[in-house]
């Protein structure tokens, strides 16, 4: 059975003394029902990794190159060096503003791995591709263009996030049989690509205004192993309440 997989993601939201804050208010609820963690701004990631005895910290990014003239960037081995463990790749939010694409978080991906952090790759398709009909074809290939080129056991071990880019931070969110669907089909094309074992074994968020009133409901459905939280995960009570959700 796939351990469920439960991630915040800050965003560009709070300073040291606001995740210092957090930590000591969440950390002691944790439990061993989900891998639980957030994703945290550059600048709060050494304070979050001391603060944390429970929580999981992710990165919200990173760049391919070890080092390099990539000013404002940052690289695996300065993660290394802090100790991260997770990172967030491939984000709506990267893609839309930032204009990252598959092969740039297939590249992020390769270079995580080989360091030994586990990325949470996102896919999820516009309002307008989902309103097209094209939920499927665009899924199907971000999932093949994100993991090109990683071994079956990489695989098996990452995180796959369907996340929506309709339902992050409008207040909407897919209906549970939508978000089944979709993380239905990311799982049969990791099937296709690395075979039935890999599938079985890699484990799919959904991600999207996931609330603690919500959650129970997402993670009851066979292809839905987590979820990836924005707004929800930036309050102690919230984010308590989502760790008592999980049963």
């Amino acid at each position: 059975m796939r351990k469920p997989v439960i991630f915040g993601n800050w965003k560009m939201n709070k300073t040291n003394a606001d995740a210092k804050a957090f930590f000591e208010g969440v950390d002691a609820f944790v439990t061993d029902k989900a891998d639980f963690g957030v994703g945290v701004p550059f600048t709060a990631l050494q304070t979050s990794i001391e603060a944390a005895t429970k929580l999981h910290v992710a990165a919200q990014n990173v760049h391919f190159a070890p080092n390099g003239a990539y000013t404002g960037e940052i690289s695996v081995p300065m993660l290394v060096e802090l100790g991260t463990k997770w990172v967030i790749l491939g984000h709506s939010e990267r893609r839309q503003y930032f204009g990252e694409n598959d092969a740039d978080i297939q590249k992020k991906a390769l270079a995580a791995l080989d360091a030994g952090i586990t990325p949470i790759v996102c896919v999820g398709e516009t309002l307008f591709e989902f309103e097209a009909g094209k939920t499927e074809r665009v899924v199907r290939k971000q999932v093949s263009g994100c993991l090109s080129g990683l071994s079956p056991e990489a695989v098996s071990g990452l995180v796959i996030a369907y996340e929506p880019v309709w339902a992050i931070g409008t207040g909407k969110s897919a209906t549970v049989q939508i978000a089944q669907d979709t993380c239905a089909l990311v799982r049969d094309e990791v099937r296709n690509i690395f075979g039935a074992e890999v599938a079985d074994k890699v484990r799919i968020q959904y991600g999207g205004s996931v609330k603690p009133d919500n959650i129970a409901e997402y993670l009851s459905q066979e292809d839905i192993d987590g979820a990836l939280i924005g707004g929800a995960s930036l309050e102690v009570a919230s984010f308590k309440e989502i760790i008592n959700a999980i049963q």
